[in-house]
Protein backbone atom coordinates (compact mmCIF):
# COMPACT_ATOMS: atom_id res chain seq x y z
CA UNK A 1 0.00 0.00 0.00
CA UNK A 2 2.78 2.31 0.85
CA UNK A 3 3.97 1.79 -2.94
CA UNK A 4 0.95 2.53 -4.21
CA UNK A 5 0.37 5.60 -2.27
CA UNK A 6 3.84 6.96 -3.51
CA UNK A 7 3.25 6.22 -7.10
CA UNK A 8 -0.27 8.20 -7.15
CA UNK A 9 0.35 11.30 -4.77
CA UNK A 10 4.21 11.12 -7.66
CA UNK A 11 1.91 10.85 -10.62
CA UNK A 12 -0.32 13.64 -9.40
CA UNK A 13 2.56 15.89 -8.43
CA UNK A 14 3.34 15.48 -11.71
CA UNK A 15 0.49 16.43 -13.25
CA UNK A 16 -0.14 19.41 -11.47
CA UNK A 17 0.52 21.74 -14.03
CA UNK A 18 -1.98 20.34 -16.29
CA UNK A 19 -4.62 20.60 -13.36
CA UNK A 20 -3.77 23.78 -12.42
CA UNK A 21 -5.47 25.06 -15.96
CA UNK A 22 -9.08 23.66 -15.30
CA UNK A 23 -10.45 26.19 -12.55
CA UNK A 24 -9.15 29.53 -11.32
CA UNK A 25 -8.96 27.45 -7.57
CA UNK A 26 -6.98 24.87 -8.73
CA UNK A 27 -4.57 27.52 -10.49
CA UNK A 28 -3.96 29.18 -7.29
CA UNK A 29 -3.61 25.61 -5.92
CA UNK A 30 -0.68 24.63 -8.72
CA UNK A 31 1.06 28.35 -8.22
CA UNK A 32 0.33 28.43 -4.51
CA UNK A 33 3.08 25.46 -4.40
CA UNK A 34 5.56 26.24 -6.75
CA UNK A 35 6.46 29.44 -4.91
CA UNK A 36 6.51 27.47 -0.96
CA UNK A 37 10.11 26.50 -1.21
CA UNK A 38 11.31 29.64 -2.36
CA UNK A 39 9.21 32.09 0.29
CA UNK A 40 10.77 29.47 3.30
CA UNK A 41 14.29 29.72 1.75
CA UNK A 42 13.86 33.43 1.99
CA UNK A 43 12.63 33.64 5.30
CA UNK A 44 13.64 30.48 7.51
CA UNK A 45 17.09 30.15 8.22
CA UNK A 46 19.37 27.51 9.70
CA UNK A 47 20.02 29.19 13.34
CA UNK A 48 15.62 30.22 13.38
CA UNK A 49 13.77 27.95 16.08
CA UNK A 50 10.66 27.04 14.21
CA UNK A 51 7.26 26.05 15.44
CA UNK A 52 5.12 24.53 12.36
CA UNK A 53 1.43 24.59 12.50
CA UNK A 54 -0.32 22.69 9.55
CA UNK A 55 -3.64 23.58 8.71
CA UNK A 56 -6.12 22.20 5.99
CA UNK A 57 -8.15 25.41 5.29
CA UNK A 58 -9.39 28.52 7.23
CA UNK A 59 -11.54 26.64 9.60
CA UNK A 60 -8.63 24.07 10.99
CA UNK A 61 -6.97 27.76 10.98
CA UNK A 62 -9.18 29.21 13.38
CA UNK A 63 -9.65 26.06 15.39
CA UNK A 64 -4.96 26.61 15.77
CA UNK A 65 -4.87 30.14 16.47
CA UNK A 66 -5.52 29.95 20.12
CA UNK A 67 -2.33 27.88 20.21
CA UNK A 68 -0.20 29.72 17.83
CA UNK A 69 -1.09 32.58 19.84
CA UNK A 70 -0.42 31.21 22.90
CA UNK A 71 3.17 29.92 21.69
CA UNK A 72 3.87 32.60 20.35
CA UNK A 73 3.68 35.01 23.56
CA UNK A 74 5.36 32.67 25.50
CA UNK A 75 7.97 31.85 22.93
CA UNK A 76 8.44 35.31 20.85
CA UNK A 77 11.89 34.66 19.99
CA UNK A 78 10.24 31.18 17.87
CA UNK A 79 8.92 31.72 14.54
CA UNK A 80 5.96 30.41 13.62
CA UNK A 81 5.20 28.60 9.92
CA UNK A 82 1.57 28.04 8.87
CA UNK A 83 1.11 25.69 6.16
CA UNK A 84 -2.33 25.70 4.37
CA UNK A 85 -3.97 22.78 1.56
CA UNK A 86 -6.31 24.52 0.22
CA UNK A 87 -6.30 28.00 -1.34
CA UNK A 88 -9.20 29.13 0.59
CA UNK A 89 -7.30 28.96 3.66
CA UNK A 90 -4.28 30.23 2.41
CA UNK A 91 -6.22 33.16 0.18
CA UNK A 92 -7.70 34.56 2.94
CA UNK A 93 -4.42 34.50 6.08
CA UNK A 94 -1.26 34.74 3.45
CA UNK A 95 -1.23 38.53 4.98
CA UNK A 96 -1.66 37.66 8.55
CA UNK A 97 0.42 38.72 11.00
CA UNK A 98 0.03 36.04 13.51
CA UNK A 99 2.43 33.86 11.81
CA UNK A 100 6.09 34.68 10.38
CA UNK A 101 5.65 32.23 7.57
CA UNK A 102 2.74 31.26 5.76
CA UNK A 103 2.91 29.25 2.65
CA UNK A 104 1.22 26.00 0.46
CA UNK A 105 2.33 22.73 1.93
CA UNK A 106 3.76 21.12 -0.63
CA UNK A 107 2.53 17.80 -1.86
CA UNK A 108 3.38 14.95 0.17
CA UNK A 109 5.93 13.20 -2.05
CA UNK A 110 9.07 11.59 -0.19
CA UNK A 111 11.20 13.93 -1.80
CA UNK A 112 8.83 16.97 -0.81
CA UNK A 113 8.57 15.74 2.91
CA UNK A 114 12.34 15.17 3.01
CA UNK A 115 13.39 19.14 1.95
CA UNK A 116 10.99 20.46 3.53
CA UNK A 117 11.61 18.78 7.29
CA UNK A 118 15.13 19.63 6.08
CA UNK A 119 14.49 23.57 5.59
CA UNK A 120 12.25 24.03 8.30
CA UNK A 121 13.72 22.08 11.13
CA UNK A 122 11.11 22.23 13.60
CA UNK A 123 11.21 21.89 17.01
CA UNK A 124 7.88 20.26 16.67
CA UNK A 125 4.89 19.88 14.29
CA UNK A 126 0.84 20.67 15.03
CA UNK A 127 -1.04 19.05 12.92
CA UNK A 128 -5.03 20.95 13.34
CA UNK A 129 -7.56 18.69 12.87
CA UNK A 130 -6.93 15.78 10.09
CA UNK A 131 -4.93 15.72 6.94
CA UNK A 132 -2.42 12.61 7.89
CA UNK A 133 0.20 13.06 5.15
CA UNK A 134 2.14 10.01 5.71
CA UNK A 135 5.74 11.19 3.90
CA UNK A 136 5.55 14.02 5.87
CA UNK A 137 5.19 12.45 9.63
CA UNK A 138 7.80 9.93 8.73
CA UNK A 139 10.50 12.17 7.92
CA UNK A 140 9.39 14.22 11.24
CA UNK A 141 9.80 10.86 13.18
CA UNK A 142 13.05 10.42 11.11
CA UNK A 143 14.41 13.50 12.90
CA UNK A 144 12.72 12.99 16.06
CA UNK A 145 10.89 15.69 15.80
CA UNK A 146 7.28 15.19 17.43
CA UNK A 147 4.11 15.86 15.77
CA UNK A 148 0.70 16.65 17.66
CA UNK A 149 -2.39 16.45 16.38
CA UNK A 150 -5.08 18.83 18.38
CA UNK A 151 -9.01 19.53 18.02
CA UNK A 152 -8.89 16.00 16.25
CA UNK A 153 -12.33 13.85 14.95
CA UNK A 154 -12.66 10.11 13.62
CA UNK A 155 -15.31 8.69 11.93
CA UNK A 156 -16.12 4.92 11.50
CA UNK A 157 -16.12 5.56 7.47
CA UNK A 158 -11.91 6.73 7.45
CA UNK A 159 -9.66 4.56 5.79
CA UNK A 160 -7.78 3.81 9.79
CA UNK A 161 -11.11 1.48 10.76
CA UNK A 162 -10.95 -0.37 7.42
CA UNK A 163 -9.50 -3.99 7.21
CA UNK A 164 -7.18 -2.09 4.23
CA UNK A 165 -5.92 0.47 6.32
CA UNK A 166 -3.22 -0.93 7.62
CA UNK A 167 -0.95 1.87 5.61
CA UNK A 168 -2.48 4.64 7.64
CA UNK A 169 -2.68 2.87 10.66
CA UNK A 170 1.10 2.72 10.28
CA UNK A 171 1.39 6.14 9.88
CA UNK A 172 -0.77 7.38 13.53
CA UNK A 173 2.37 5.58 15.14
CA UNK A 174 4.20 8.04 13.82
CA UNK A 175 2.05 10.61 15.89
CA UNK A 176 3.33 11.66 19.22
CA UNK A 177 0.05 12.90 20.85
CA UNK A 178 -3.73 13.23 19.73
CA UNK A 179 -6.08 15.95 21.63
CA UNK A 180 -9.42 14.70 20.09
CA UNK A 181 -12.93 16.74 20.09
CA UNK A 182 -15.43 14.15 21.11
CA UNK A 183 -15.93 10.72 22.84
CA UNK A 184 -16.54 9.35 19.71
CA UNK A 185 -13.15 9.74 18.55
CA UNK A 186 -11.26 8.65 21.60
CA UNK A 187 -13.37 5.44 21.29
CA UNK A 188 -12.45 4.78 17.82
CA UNK A 189 -8.41 5.96 18.42
CA UNK A 190 -8.62 3.89 21.97
CA UNK A 191 -9.76 0.57 20.01
CA UNK A 192 -6.69 0.68 17.53
CA UNK A 193 -4.48 0.39 20.61
CA UNK A 194 -3.47 4.12 21.03
CA UNK A 195 -3.19 5.58 24.57
CA UNK A 196 -1.27 8.77 23.63
CA UNK A 197 -4.31 10.49 23.88
CA UNK A 198 -6.72 13.02 25.42
CA UNK A 199 -10.21 14.19 25.39
CA UNK A 200 -9.59 18.34 24.93
CA UNK A 201 -12.50 19.26 23.43
CA UNK A 202 -12.30 21.62 20.41
CA UNK A 203 -9.85 24.57 20.60
CA UNK A 204 -12.94 27.14 18.56
CA UNK A 205 -14.93 27.52 22.05
CA UNK A 206 -11.81 29.22 23.23
CA UNK A 207 -11.12 30.88 19.72
CA UNK A 208 -15.09 32.61 20.00
CA UNK A 209 -15.06 33.01 23.94
CA UNK A 210 -11.82 35.60 23.43
CA UNK A 211 -14.47 37.46 21.48
CA UNK A 212 -16.84 38.59 23.95
CA UNK A 213 -13.83 40.12 26.42
CA UNK A 214 -12.96 42.60 22.65
CA UNK A 215 -14.12 45.88 21.94
CA UNK A 216 -16.87 44.65 19.79
CA UNK A 217 -18.24 48.39 18.86
CA UNK A 218 -18.86 49.38 15.62
CA UNK A 219 -20.69 53.27 15.22
CA UNK A 220 -22.50 52.68 12.37
CA UNK A 221 -24.35 49.31 13.25
CA UNK A 222 -24.85 51.41 16.23
CA UNK A 223 -26.58 54.14 14.22
CA UNK A 224 -28.19 51.81 11.61
CA UNK A 225 -30.21 49.27 14.76
CA UNK A 226 -31.30 52.75 16.35
CA UNK A 227 -32.58 50.60 19.46
CA UNK A 228 -34.50 48.40 17.20
CA UNK A 229 -34.67 44.68 17.79
CA UNK A 230 -32.09 43.08 15.71
CA UNK A 231 -31.47 39.81 13.52
CA UNK A 232 -27.95 38.90 11.81
CA UNK A 233 -28.33 36.64 9.01
CA UNK A 234 -24.89 35.88 8.68
CA UNK A 235 -22.59 33.51 6.17
CA UNK A 236 -26.47 33.71 3.85
CA UNK A 237 -26.52 31.99 0.24
CA UNK A 238 -29.39 31.71 -2.20
CA UNK A 239 -30.95 28.49 -0.82
CA UNK A 240 -31.15 30.71 2.66
CA UNK A 241 -32.28 33.30 0.88
CA UNK A 242 -35.13 31.29 -0.42
CA UNK A 243 -36.03 30.97 3.37
CA UNK A 244 -36.01 34.60 4.79
CA UNK A 245 -36.54 37.10 1.67
CA UNK A 246 -39.77 36.83 2.56
CA UNK A 247 -40.20 37.96 6.22
CA UNK A 248 -37.71 40.39 5.95
CA UNK A 249 -39.86 41.75 3.66
CA UNK A 250 -43.27 41.33 5.50
CA UNK A 251 -41.50 42.65 9.37
CA UNK A 252 -42.52 44.86 11.43
CA UNK A 253 -40.62 48.36 11.46
CA UNK A 254 -39.49 47.75 14.88
CA UNK A 255 -37.07 44.75 13.67
CA UNK A 256 -33.60 45.15 11.66
CA UNK A 257 -31.58 43.20 10.01
CA UNK A 258 -27.41 42.98 9.30
CA UNK A 259 -27.24 40.46 6.65
CA UNK A 260 -23.94 39.23 5.88
CA UNK A 261 -23.80 37.49 2.66
CA UNK A 262 -21.34 34.50 1.87
CA UNK A 263 -20.87 35.91 -1.25
CA UNK A 264 -20.20 39.35 -1.66
CA UNK A 265 -19.38 40.14 -5.38
CA UNK A 266 -21.31 43.01 -6.75
CA UNK A 267 -23.88 40.85 -8.85
CA UNK A 268 -24.64 38.35 -6.15
CA UNK A 269 -25.12 41.57 -3.90
CA UNK A 270 -27.49 43.43 -6.19
CA UNK A 271 -29.58 40.42 -6.66
CA UNK A 272 -30.10 40.16 -2.96
CA UNK A 273 -30.66 43.76 -2.69
CA UNK A 274 -32.96 43.30 -5.43
CA UNK A 275 -35.58 40.86 -3.82
CA UNK A 276 -36.28 43.30 -0.52
CA UNK A 277 -38.88 45.12 -0.53
CA UNK A 278 -37.71 47.22 3.17
CA UNK A 279 -35.41 50.45 2.80
CA UNK A 280 -31.96 48.82 2.28
CA UNK A 281 -28.47 49.95 2.46
CA UNK A 282 -25.21 48.46 1.60
CA UNK A 283 -21.73 48.59 3.49
CA UNK A 284 -20.54 50.57 0.46
CA UNK A 285 -22.95 53.00 0.99
CA UNK A 286 -23.35 54.05 4.51
CA UNK A 287 -21.85 57.23 4.20
CA UNK A 288 -24.07 58.44 1.82
CA UNK A 289 -27.15 57.52 3.43
CA UNK A 290 -29.16 57.88 6.87
CA UNK A 291 -28.78 54.53 8.59
CA UNK A 292 -31.58 55.19 11.07
CA UNK A 293 -33.93 55.36 8.08
CA UNK A 294 -32.81 52.21 6.82
CA UNK A 295 -34.31 48.86 7.96
CA UNK A 296 -31.80 46.19 6.02
CA UNK A 297 -28.41 46.70 6.07
CA UNK A 298 -26.07 44.40 3.61
CA UNK A 299 -22.22 43.93 4.40
CA UNK A 300 -21.03 43.90 1.02
CA UNK A 301 -17.55 43.74 3.14
CA UNK A 302 -15.47 41.05 5.04
CA UNK A 303 -14.11 41.26 8.77
CA UNK A 304 -17.25 42.86 10.57
CA UNK A 305 -19.50 39.35 11.85
CA UNK A 306 -18.35 38.58 14.67
CA UNK A 307 -18.47 41.92 16.09
CA UNK A 308 -21.57 42.16 14.54
CA UNK A 309 -23.42 39.56 15.99
CA UNK A 310 -22.83 41.15 19.32
CA UNK A 311 -25.38 43.58 18.50
CA UNK A 312 -27.77 41.19 17.67
CA UNK A 313 -30.92 39.69 19.49
CA UNK A 314 -31.45 36.60 17.44
CA UNK A 315 -28.90 34.76 14.86
CA UNK A 316 -29.48 33.01 11.54
CA UNK A 317 -26.25 31.22 10.46
CA UNK A 318 -26.15 30.64 6.59
CA UNK A 319 -25.08 27.50 4.72
CA UNK A 320 -27.20 24.43 5.95
CA UNK A 321 -29.99 25.52 3.91
CA UNK A 322 -27.82 23.83 1.02
CA UNK A 323 -24.78 21.59 0.59
CA UNK A 324 -22.43 24.34 0.90
CA UNK A 325 -21.87 23.44 4.40
CA UNK A 326 -22.83 25.35 8.16
CA UNK A 327 -20.79 28.53 8.91
CA UNK A 328 -19.89 28.91 12.45
CA UNK A 329 -22.61 29.09 14.96
CA UNK A 330 -20.40 29.66 17.48
CA UNK A 331 -19.57 32.96 17.00
CA UNK A 332 -23.40 34.36 17.85
CA UNK A 333 -23.20 31.43 20.41
CA UNK A 334 -20.92 33.34 22.40
CA UNK A 335 -22.84 36.16 22.56
CA UNK A 336 -25.89 34.37 24.17
CA UNK A 337 -28.30 34.74 21.04
CA UNK A 338 -30.86 32.37 19.84
CA UNK A 339 -29.49 30.54 17.00
CA UNK A 340 -31.67 29.53 14.16
CA UNK A 341 -30.05 27.28 10.99
CA UNK A 342 -31.05 25.43 8.11
CA UNK A 343 -31.45 21.55 7.55
CA UNK A 344 -28.27 20.16 6.66
CA UNK A 345 -26.18 20.01 9.59
CA UNK A 346 -25.84 16.29 10.74
CA UNK A 347 -21.92 16.68 10.19
CA UNK A 348 -21.71 19.98 12.41
CA UNK A 349 -21.55 18.11 15.93
CA UNK A 350 -21.56 21.34 18.01
CA UNK A 351 -25.06 22.50 15.94
CA UNK A 352 -26.77 18.67 16.96
CA UNK A 353 -25.35 19.58 20.45
CA UNK A 354 -26.70 23.05 21.12
CA UNK A 355 -30.28 21.72 19.06
CA UNK A 356 -30.45 19.14 22.04
CA UNK A 357 -30.12 21.53 24.29
CA UNK A 358 -32.91 23.79 22.90
CA UNK A 359 -30.33 26.58 22.04
CA UNK A 360 -30.54 26.06 18.04
CA UNK A 361 -33.85 25.91 16.00
CA UNK A 362 -33.55 23.94 12.46
CA UNK A 363 -35.88 25.49 9.86
CA UNK A 364 -36.29 23.47 6.45
CA UNK A 365 -38.61 26.06 4.41
CA UNK A 366 -40.29 29.69 4.52
CA UNK A 367 -42.78 28.83 6.81
CA UNK A 368 -40.35 27.13 9.10
CA UNK A 369 -38.31 30.34 9.82
CA UNK A 370 -41.11 33.05 9.73
CA UNK A 371 -42.76 30.96 12.64
CA UNK A 372 -39.54 30.01 15.32
CA UNK A 373 -38.26 33.86 14.16
CA UNK A 374 -42.05 35.36 15.16
CA UNK A 375 -41.97 33.36 18.40
CA UNK A 376 -38.31 34.55 19.32
CA UNK A 377 -39.31 38.04 18.88
CA UNK A 378 -42.72 38.51 20.28
CA UNK A 379 -41.32 36.27 23.71
CA UNK A 380 -39.07 37.92 25.39
CA UNK A 381 -38.49 35.45 28.16
CA UNK A 382 -38.31 33.01 25.33
CA UNK A 383 -35.45 34.30 23.76
CA UNK A 384 -33.26 35.43 26.40
CA UNK A 385 -33.83 31.62 27.85
CA UNK A 386 -32.39 30.49 24.56
CA UNK A 387 -29.92 32.92 24.23
CA UNK A 388 -28.42 31.79 27.60
CA UNK A 389 -28.66 28.46 26.86
CA UNK A 390 -26.17 29.17 23.55
CA UNK A 391 -23.71 31.38 26.03
CA UNK A 392 -23.40 28.63 28.47
CA UNK A 393 -22.78 25.95 25.64
CA UNK A 394 -19.57 27.99 25.18
CA UNK A 395 -18.31 28.81 28.43
CA UNK A 396 -19.13 25.21 29.69
CA UNK A 397 -16.55 23.49 26.68
CA UNK A 398 -13.58 26.15 26.85
CA UNK A 399 -9.92 24.79 28.00
CA UNK A 400 -8.81 22.44 25.09
CA UNK A 401 -5.95 25.37 24.48
CA UNK A 402 -4.66 25.22 27.85
CA UNK A 403 -4.57 21.71 28.07
CA UNK A 404 -2.65 21.18 24.87
CA UNK A 405 -0.31 24.29 25.35
CA UNK A 406 0.83 22.92 28.48
CA UNK A 407 1.52 19.42 26.98
CA UNK A 408 3.59 21.27 23.87
CA UNK A 409 5.32 23.62 26.69
CA UNK A 410 6.38 20.02 28.06
CA UNK A 411 7.66 18.73 24.84
CA UNK A 412 9.50 22.00 23.99
CA UNK A 413 11.63 22.06 27.50
CA UNK A 414 12.43 18.60 27.14
CA UNK A 415 13.49 19.66 23.16
CA UNK A 416 15.52 22.75 25.21
CA UNK A 417 17.15 19.97 27.84
CA UNK A 418 19.12 17.73 24.93
CA UNK A 419 20.51 20.82 23.87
Amino acid sequence: MSILYNFFISIFNGILPIIGLLTPKLKLFVKGRKESFSILEEKISKKDRVFWFHCASLGEYEQGVPVMEALKKKYPSHKLLVTFFSPSGYEAKKKSTLADVIVYLPMDTQLNAIKFIKHVHPELAVFVKYEFWPNYLKALQAKDIPAVFISTTFRENQVFFKWYGGFMRKALKTIDYFFVQDTISMGLIKNLGFENVTLSGDTRFDRVSHQIEMDNHVDFISEFINNRLCIVIGSSWPEDEAVFVDFVNQASDAVCFIIAPHEIKDASVNALKQKIKKSTVLYSEKDRRDLSECQVFIMNTIGYLSRVYSYGDIAYVGGAMGTGGLHNILEPATFGIPIVIGKNFDKFREAKQLQKLAGLFSVSKAEEFSKIINKLIDDKKFREKTGMIAGHFINSNTGATNMIVAYLETKITEISNQE
